[in-house]
């Protein structure tokens, strides 16, 4: 058990390190207060999508499919457990919707993207990073069509609609690389391209956590850990929801990959979209902030510790 969590650790370590260098460079001002737009762009629209579209033109197949379907019935279970759970829990931490809105969101989603896509290639491999995909999906649809939504503060009268929040440059990737893959593709296209997405993907880790220490870098450190209520969400997100939800699905029959995945999707830290959303519209982001950076630290022990528990029962 200590060898699993050991080389759970190295990978998590790496990210910390990663997240160190972000911080450095936003307190040194070796780069311009920009490039965390610039960093997230190229996440969000060639980093991310590269990976997810190489992964599923590899390992997307009528076999794989026919096999691993049962991947997204138990990822709907799970995210429509954890809206049950997280929506009325989170009540208990805020009064004011807005804020409500960001401990809400924190206790249902968790960086599944940029962080589990990050850490699940490297520990699981590339079929554990398909499978987790796969489970992920209805995790995004969620995501994507309602629960960023709820992060636009009330007053804002417009909002996107479901198609738009759909069609985003993840979403694109997956369905194009699904569709490729069962085409074939892999054998189709010329070896460069797929060499191209895949070098891409490489970047998704390391640039992810770069841009979360550098996000973080802009704020008062000790401002960021005094709330006390950030400390309660972290630990719900990091242990008790994953562990519930993992529980609810063994007693639904899911095998040890469906129960790995989704520690992986769920048990993984708060992410930047309860920083970035809240900012685009002038409202307050310190909550978000500090969720993003106590959330992360401690990710790199639970995770770890988690991942070598179910290695010993699933």
């Amino acid at each position: 058990m200590f060898e699993i969590f050991l080389a759970t650790l190295t990978p998590m370590l790496v990210m910390l390190a990663c997240i160190l260098i972000g911080f450095a460079l936003r307190k040194t001002k070796l780069v311009p207060d920009n490039a965390a737009t610039v960093m997230s762009k190229l996440e969000v629209y060639i980093f991310l999508p590269a990976q997810v579209l190489y992964i599923f033109i590899a390992n997307c197949t009528v076999e794989s499919i026919s096999t691993q379907y049962p991947l997204m019935l138990y990822g709907t279970v799970a995210v429509v457990a954890a809206v049950l759970l997280g929506a009325p829990v989170s009540r208990l931490f805020a009064k004011e919707e807005n804020q409500r809105a960001i401990y809400r969101y924190g206790l249902i989603f968790a960086n599944c993207g940029f962080l589990g896509m990050s850490i699940v290639p490297q520990i699981m491999g590339e079929n554990g990073a398909y499978a987790y995909m796969l489970f992920v999906l209805p995790v995004y649809v969620v995501l994507y069509g309602w629960g960023i939504g709820t992060l636009i503060p009330s007053e804002v009268g417009t909002k996107d609609g479901l198609l738009k929040r759909l069609a985003n440059p993840t979403m694109v990737a997956m369905v194009a690389g699904a569709i490729l893959g069962l085409l074939g593709a892999k054998q189709l296209l010329p070896g460069f391209v797929i060499t191209t997405a895949q070098n891409l993907s490489n970047c998704v880790g390391p640039i992810a956590m770069v841009l979360t220490g550098f996000v973080i870098g802009g704020y008062h450190l000790p401002t960021l850990l005094k709330n006390k209520k950030v400390y309660i969400i972290t630990a719900l997100r990091l242990v008790v929801l994953p562990a519930i939800l993992v529980g609810v699905l063994w007693c639904a029959g899911a095998d040890g990959l469906t129960m790995m995945v989704t520690m992986f999707a769920f048990a993984s830290a708060l992410g930047l979209n309860t920083v970035v959303i809240p900012a685009a519209y002038g409202a307050d982001t310190t909550t978000g902030a500090s969720m993003a950076l106590i959330s992360h630290v401690l990710c790199v022990v639970t995770i770890p510790v988690l991942y070598a528990l179910l290695k010993q029962i699933a």
